[in-house]
């Protein structure tokens, strides 16, 4: 697919579910462990991209999605389980994220949400994209808002 001004790495089916999503609608951008499938049986459009890393992913979209400025943390990442957080386990791609949270114009704050808690929003998301990301506690949701009529021009 080549369109001007849309980044290569968005396929057509990502394209569509952004475009069909609305305000206050949540993506899910889920790393190479989460259990895609088994959370899309409850309602969620399943969306492939495999291979993909998530920074890149979340780069690309946010050039098109409009993050919800009406929240103070329109993200959200699967907090530590205890094991992990007592060892002190760390993880840099959350570093990622917010940076690119805040090149599109959000304080770059992330929610952490405990393990079950994640999984129990992502169920409710609008899609679930199935990425090749294999950092530890990769997954991240995004919340969508909207785009002011001086944006469209």
């Amino acid at each position: 697919m080549v369109l001007k001004g849309i980044p290569s790495i968005l396929t057509p089916e990502l394209l569509y579910a952004l475009a069909k999503m609305g305000h206050g609608d949540e993506l899910v951008l889920a790393d190479a462990n989460f259990p895609v499938s088994s959370v899309c049986k409850c309602g969620p459009i399943e969306i492939r991209a495999d291979g993909l890393r998530i920074p890149d992913l979340l780069e690309a979209i946010l050039k098109l999605f409009p993050l919800d400025s009406y929240v103070e943390r329109p993200a959200a990442v699967m907090d530590l389980v205890e094991n992990d957080r007592q060892r002190g386990l760390e993880v840099p791609v959350w570093f990622c994220y917010s940076e690119l949270l805040k090149q599109a114009g959000s304080h770059g704050y992330l929610d952490a949400l405990e393990r079950f808690s994640f999984y129990d929003r992502a169920k409710k998301a609008f899609a679930v994209v199935a990425t090749g990301e294999t950092a530890l506690y990769g997954n991240l949701i995004i919340k969508k808002g909207v785009i002011h009529p001086e944006e469209l021009c």
